[in-house]
């Protein structure tokens, strides 16, 4: 987990359950990049785009969702990997809709060439955008994306 203090915007990276695994859990489908690898790439492109990031994972819902209500106050976007969660968590769509920042939704694959039960996504609810089955080139298009909301609203 990185606390970034810092005078550019912030983006909380939030990554859900078994994206810890990232590398070694079926790299045909999810690639051969750690977790590790991912966020160096998000710290070098918000860098490049003037963010700061904040880049967490973690196994639990509640975990997720408390991280999500603290956003609120001291963040100014969210990109979401929810994993499974994305799929079953309305506590997760409750809290990012309570933060009332914007959101991107990110998966590595491609979650409507897969099975029916995750062609539905709580977190796209609440989300600007979702980014799906580019890999982890879909974390660096998001930051982009998150760039221009955030330059938006100012």
């Amino acid at each position: 987990m990185t606390a970034i203090l810092s005078d550019e915007p912030t983006i909380l990276i939030l990554n859900g359950p078994n994206l810890n695994m990232l590398g070694v859990r079926e790299p045909a489908l999810y690639g051969r990049d750690t977790l590790g690898d991912i966020e160096a790439a998000c710290a070098d492109r918000a860098e490049s785009l003037g963010l700061a990031v904040d880049f967490r994972q973690s196994n639990l819902e509640g975990e997720l969702v408390t991280w999500i209500q603290e956003a609120r106050s001291s963040h100014d976007g969210i990109i979401l990997n929810a994993g499974a969660y994305s799929h079953t968590s309305i506590a997760i769509l409750d809290a990012l809709t309570a933060a009332e920042l914007p959101v991107v939704e990110v998966h590595l694959s491609n979650i409507f060439r897969r099975e029916s039960f995750r062609h539905h996504s709580y977190v796209s609810l609440v989300a600007n955008g979702v980014i799906c089955g580019l890999g982890a080139q879909g974390y660096l298009l998001a930051l982009e994306a998150m760039a221009r909301l955030i330059e938006g609203k100012e």
